[in-house]
């Protein structure tokens, strides 16, 4: 005999599987179409994403790399070989930060920021418009608050599962 609780919870974990292949087919051509969009300027989404954390006005100072692989959600292990190419292109530097000499703090570089504001902007804004084609303002907002309740609960599986010390 099936219990309707039993179907409920099956019912779940089958839109919950189909929701994270979604999240990960989804990740997967942002990060094949959005890096084919951003060819001609030698960037891939990964670098995309760093300099769109390094342009907000709250990084003006640049970051420290610790605190850019906290705001990226990736290891420092990860950032460190993506920020070696993007050093090596231009787009970046390391800097020893002010305050504790031991440690960089990663800013844009005047050809990054040219590249990112002049070059890059324009091609992103057009693959966002190409992409969220049949989003109403509604369907973002809405989209949005999902992903940000979403990644919320994914923080906390996170800090529960061990101290992270790959971002420290």
């Amino acid at each position: 005999m099936v219990y309707p609780k039993d179907s409920n919870n099956l019912a779940r974990m089958e839109l919950a599987n189909r929701l994270f292949f979604r999240l990960y087919q989804c990740a997967n051509m942002l990060h094949k179409t959005g890096s084919r969009a951003l060819e001609k300027e030698g960037l891939t989404t990964q670098q995309w994403a760093v300099l769109g954390a390094l342009s907000r006005p709250e990084a003006e100072g640049g970051m420290s790399v610790g605190d850019l692989a906290r705001y990226l959600k990736v290891s420092r292990q990860n950032l460190s070989g993506l920020i070696g190419r993007m050093e090596r292109d231009g787009h970046i530097e390391l800097r020893a930060d002010t305050r504790d000499r031991r440690a960089k703090r990663v800013t844009m570089t005047k050809n990054g920021r040219k590249v990112w504001e002049k070059d890059a902007q324009p091609k992103i804004r057009a693959y966002y418009d190409s992409a969220l084609t049949d989003f109403s303002t509604g369907d973002l907002t809405h989209t949005l608050h999902y992903l940000m309740k979403l990644l919320g609960n994914m923080e906390e599986i996170d800090q529960s599962i061990e101290p992270n010390t790959e971002t420290e």
